[in-house]
């Protein structure tokens, strides 16, 4: 199938049928926050924006190996929207899913959704490469994507950020009814559109969903509940990644070239 992507060939819909609806179940067995154990001497690969570059996935995995249970990844939303490939980017990180589960995990980003895809391609290049009835497909499996990863109990994962309030659990994201569409506030709006700030404190935030958050909030979010670093994606980084908050705060941004602007990554 990947094979035939690279030579923009499609994928027949019942096949992409199948893959879908398996998604589908698979996913809504999952919580909301997802714990991932990464044994002791192993290695974990987290991805940040893809942004329909089925190119740059591509080189993803020829670079760093395809996904497997001795080579798993994490790839943190945003899969589709702007690029030209969303379609095939989608298809081949679900499939991958459905071949082995432990071996890629998936969350959702602030683009996993009905309004984002209607204006940035994804819903467009749907009805033109599959069909009207995979638009609905799309955005209900979607809505059963996971909002957050944490890693071996310490590293915690999520596409945007943190909160407008201090004292956020753990449990309280876990209890989270991700089953819709983003709403345009509290935690599970945070979580898919916040972003970090060089300064402590809060502020709006300059995409007018979500907010800016400082170095003394991501300190007190992890202090309260015993992690030690936070990864997250959401942002155009021009070296593919940067440390920020005192080294507790990492973004990974994982589509070089983004939208014909020339990053290395």
């Amino acid at each position: 199938m990947m094979d035939d992507f690279k030579n923009q060939k499609c994928l027949h819909k019942r096949y992409a049928f199948q893959i879908v609806l398996q998604m589908r179940e698979m996913l809504r067995s999952q919580p909301s926050l997802v714990d991932i154990n990464v044994p002791d001497g192993s290695h974990f690969t987290v991805c940040g924006d893809v942004h329909g570059q089925f190119y740059d996935l591509i080189n993803i995995f020829e670079l760093n190996g395809l996904p497997s249970e001795e080579n798993p990844y994490l790839f943190n939303g945003d899969f589709v929207d702007r690029g030209s490939f969303s379609v095939e980017v989608i298809l081949t990180l679900f499939a991958l899913k459905c071949m082995c589960p432990s071996a890629i995990y998936l969350a959702r980003g602030n683009h996993e959704s009905r309004s984002m895809n209607k204006i940035y391609g994804f819903e467009g290049e749907v009805r033109s490469k599959l069909s009207e009835k995979f638009v609905e497909l799309f955005a209900e499996v979607f809505c059963c994507l996971p909002l957050a990863h944490v890693i071996n109990q310490k590293v915690f994962v999520v596409h945007g950020g943190l909160f407008s309030v201090d004292g956020v659990k753990l449990s309280d994201i876990k209890a989270v009814d991700r089953f819709c569409e983003p709403p345009e506030e509290g935690l599970m709006c945070e979580l898919l559109w916040s972003d970090p700030q060089p300064f402590p404190g809060r502020g709006p935030s300059k995409r007018g969903v979500g907010l800016s958050f400082g170095a003394d909030v991501t300190r007190k979010f992890l202090q309260d509940n015993n992690l030690d670093l936070i990864v997250r994606s959401h942002e155009v980084k021009d070296e593919g990644y940067e440390i920020e908050h005192d080294g507790k705060l990492i973004t990974i941004f994982s589509a070089p070239n983004y939208c014909d602007q020339v990053i290395e990554s």
